[in-house]
């Protein structure tokens, strides 16, 4: 009990530290094949690797391309204005390997070596038409197959309008899960509730931007299947299981030059076949967010409640209501340029099934050994069971 009001007494420190960063005006997907592309170091975009800094978001968000950095002798043309190949298909390899102890587990030492080694591809295809997808080789020790793939249509009819046709993960407009620093997930995102088989992770579907420079608004929606990356149907050969569709609205707003607030409401419906029987459960998103930069610090917090109508195929229906917060401080000296990062990370979920709730502070260090070769030292504690879990790691992309 002790530890835990001095892990919460640290956290509620570390975010009121940050909030009075407030009171003054902070400092002034990208992969390796990008960085052998245009000749740029992995720096240019990431803070560190795989996190983004604004300008990987910007290049991520014109199609991973630099028009200024375009030449003519880059592309096989074949005589065809309409016809753009790259000269060079780019392929890019991340690796992550740890070695993990588990308190209270069967085997509580495990050498998950590798953990994930996966195979990476973006880039134009034309003028502001990108794509980007990667491939677990292995994951856990499984070929997990593609995860990230869609087309991105950059800057349609001359505005800042984009669209996305593929699949990906319904959260990426939150915070991306894949470029975060830590072993410990965003949990609320990864929850399913009852036999529902809806969370905010991998679908597949058509994602809309639109940005508004002159206020910093960005505004996001989505339809997706709403039943997350399953193969096709055997008989049907379909990818949704039902004849639902799912939707998704968030707004992020710019403040000043201090961080962004935003807002995010997810709407779906699912039918699930239990026990010969046809449930139909009704889930419902709703959060808000905040990130602020300042100094060697930057803080996101977010708060997301789930409402489910009927996820465990009761006689009667039975609501379910989940609450998730997550945290997120990191620190380094030269947010951009520095090897040495440090990571505080709060997850809580908190879910009228107390099966699912949990709750944890997780710090972690990384070290840049290279800029594309990181080196993780991790320690997460949990709340609830008073376990800990302290995980060493390398993760590299070439």
């Amino acid at each position: 009990m002790l530890l835990k009001r001095c892990l919460a007494a640290l956290l509620v420190a570390a975010v009121a530290f940050t909030a009075l960063m407030l009171l003054k005006p902070p400092k002034a997907n990208a992969i390796p094949a990008f960085a052998r592309r245009y000749k740029i170091s992995c720096t240019t975009c990431h803070a560190p690797f795989p996190k983004l800094k604004d300008f990987g978001e910007e290049f991520a968000g014109n199609g991973f391309y630099i028009p200024e950095e375009e030449k003519e002798r880059d592309y096989v043309t074949a005589g065809d204005d309409l016809l753009w190949l790259p000269r060079k298909f780019p392929l890019a390899i991340r690796f992550d390997a740890y070695g993990v102890y588990d308190e209270g587990m069967t085997a509580e030492t495990d050498l998950q070596i590798p953990w994930g080694i996966k195979i990476l591809s973006g880039g134009s295809v034309y003028k502001n038409i990108g794509y980007y997808f990667y491939f677990y080789l292995s994951e856990r020790g499984e070929v997990s197959g593609i995860e990230d793939a869609y087309i991105h249509f950059n800057d349609i009819g001359g505005v800042p309008f984009d669209i996305m046709v593929g699949q990906f993960q319904t959260s990426d407009p939150l915070m991306k899960r894949e470029l975060r620093l830590t072993f410990e997930d965003y949990m609320i995102y990864t929850t399913r509730i009852g036999y529902s088989s809806i969370n905010l992770t991998y679908d597949r579907g058509v994602m809309l931007t639109y940005g508004i420079a002159r206020t910093g608004t960005d505004l996001f929606g989505m339809v997706v299947n709403g039943n997350g990356k399953p193969a096709a149907d055997d008989e049907m050969k379909k990818f949704d299981s039902d004849e639902y569709k799912d939707w998704a609205l968030r707004l992020y707003q710019a403040v000043g030059g201090y961080g962004a607030i935003g807002g995010y409401y997810y709407s779906g419906k699912e039918a699930a076949e239990v026990d010969d029987e046809t449930i139909t459960n009704g889930v419902t998103y709703w959060g808000v967010d905040f990130n602020t930069a300042g100094g060697p610090f930057e803080l996101t917090f977010q708060y997301l409640f789930r409402k489910d109508t009927d996820p465990i195929a009761q006689e009667e229906a039975q609501n379910i209501e989940t609450n998730g917060v997550v945290a997120e401080l990191v620190c380094a000296r030269d947010r951009m340029m520095s090897r040495n990062y440090l990571t505080l990370l709060y997850n809580n979920v908190n879910s009228q099934l107390n099966t699912l709730d949990y709750e944890t502070l997780t710090a972690s260090y990384t070290y840049l050994l290279s800029r594309n070769v990181r080196l993780t030292a991790e320690w997460t504690n949990s709340f609830i069971d008073h376990k800990n879990r302290v995980v060493l790691g390398i993760v590299t992309g070439f």
